[in-house]
C-alpha cells in the first residue's frame, strides 16, 4: 500500500521520508519506526494526500512539533502526515491568521511585534498551531479559546471547512477536534492592541516563570496530567511522595512533579509504566484520579 502511496508523491513533488522514527519527532525523544511520513507544503498537497488515506482506508495520524505525544516502542504502522512546513502568518485590523504548523513562540513573537496583546499565555509552550487548538492549550490563566476567532480545517474526507470560536466547542484541554481525523489548517485570532513594552513584560515574567520552575533541559511532554477538579497534579504527586520517582529511564521530574521526564534514554513502556504507578498512587493515598493529557500514538 505504501509503495503505490510513495509512487503517488514522488509523481505530485509532494515532500516524504520513508522508515523514520518517532523519536526524532517527539519532544519526549521516545518512540520506535515508522514506515512513512509525509511534508505536505501546501493545503492543496495536504488535501491530495489526505483524500488518497481516505480511500484507501490507509491509518494515519497528524504530528505536529509532537510535544505532547508518547509514541509506542513498537512504532506506528501507518503514515504520519507532519504539518510543520505549513507556517504561513499574517496580521489585518487586529487579526492573526497562522498556520497549523507555526510554532506558538513565533505566533507569540509575531503578535508582541505588532504591538497586540492576547497571547502572551503561550509564550514557551513548546507546541504548534495545530497542537494548541486541538487540545485548548493554556497557562498562566490563560487558554487558546480566549483569543481565537475561528479555524479552518479538513474533514476526514478533505472537505475543507471553517468555524468560529463558539463551534470549536472549547473547554480545558478539548476542542470539537479531540478524538477526530480532521486537520487543522489555521487558525484566526482577535488581538487587542497595548503597549510593547507591557506585552514583553508579561512575556518575560511568564518565561522567567517556566524557567525557574519546569525541566526544560530534559525531554518531557509538558504536563503529563490534566488538573484533576479540586485540586493540582503536581501538588498531588509530590504529596505522595513521588518526587524524583524512577522506573527505567523514567522519572517523575525533582524539579516539577507534574512533568514526567526522559531522564536517561527512557522507554515508551518506562514512561507508561511511571504514568500508571503515578496514577495508582495518587488514587490510593489522596481519592483523586489524575487523568493523561499526553495523546497515545501507536499503543
Amino acid at each position: 500500500m505504501f509503495d503505490k502511496l510513495v509512487e503517488i508523491l514522488n509523481k505530485e513533488a509532494i515532500p516524504y521520508k520513508e522508515n523514520i522514527h518517532l523519536r526524532d519527532y517527539t519532544t519526549f525523544q521516545i518512540g520506535g519506526p515508522c514506515p512513512l511520513g509525509v511534508f505536505p507544503e501546501t493545503v492543496h498537497q495536504l488535501q491530495f494526500v489526505m483524500k488518497w488515506l481516505c480511500e484507501a482506508d490507509a491509518p494515519y495520524f497528524v504530528l505536529g512539533n509532537g510535544s505532547n505525544i508518547l509514541a509506542s516502542d513498537k512504532g506506528y504502522e501507518g503514515v504520519l502526515i507532519f504539518t510543520q512546513s505549513l507556517r504561513d502568518i499574517s496580521l489585518e485590523n487586529h487579526i492573526v491568521r497562522c498556520s497549523a504548523g507555526v510554532s506558538l513562540s513565533k505566533l507569540c513573537a509575531f503578535a508582541a511585534s505588532h504591538a497586540l496583546s492576547g497571547l502572551e499565555f503561550a509564550w514557551g509552550i513548546p507546541g504548534s498551531l495545530g497542537g494548541a487548538v486541538y487540545m485548548n492549550a493554556g497557562a498562566y490563566g490563560g487558554e487558546i479559546k480566549d483569543a481565537i476567532e475561528s479555524c479552518t480545517f479538513l474533514e476526514e474526507d478533505g472537505t475543507l471547512r471553517t468555524f468560529s470560536a463558539k463551534d470549536l466547542d472549547l473547554s480545558y484541554r478539548h476542542s470539537c477536534f479531540t478524538g477526530t481525523k480532521r486537520i487543522i489548517l489555521e487558525a484566526s485570532f482577535a488581538l487587542h492592541p497595548d503597549d510593547k513594552e507591557a506585552i514583553q513584560a508579561r512575556m518575560d515574567d511568564y518565561i522567567g516563570r517556566r524557567t525557574s520552575k519546569q525541566p526544560l533541559d530534559k525531554p518531557s511532554a509538558g504536563s503529563t496530567f490534566k488538573r484533576p477538579k479540586g485540586g493540582y497534579a503536581s501538588a498531588l504527586i509530590e504529596q505522595c511522595g513521588l518526587k524524583g520517582y524512577t522506573i527505567g529511564g523514567a522519572q517523575v521530574s525533582e524539579k516539577h512533579s507534574g512533568f514526567l521526564i526522559n531522564a536517561n534514554h527512557a522507554t515508551a513502556a518506562d514512561m507508561e509504566a511511571l504514568i500508571h504507578h503515578v496514577q495508582c498512587v495518587v488514587k490510593e493515598q489522596t481519592g483523586f484520579s489524575l487523568e493523561c493529557e499526553v495523546i497515545h500514538l501507536g499503543f
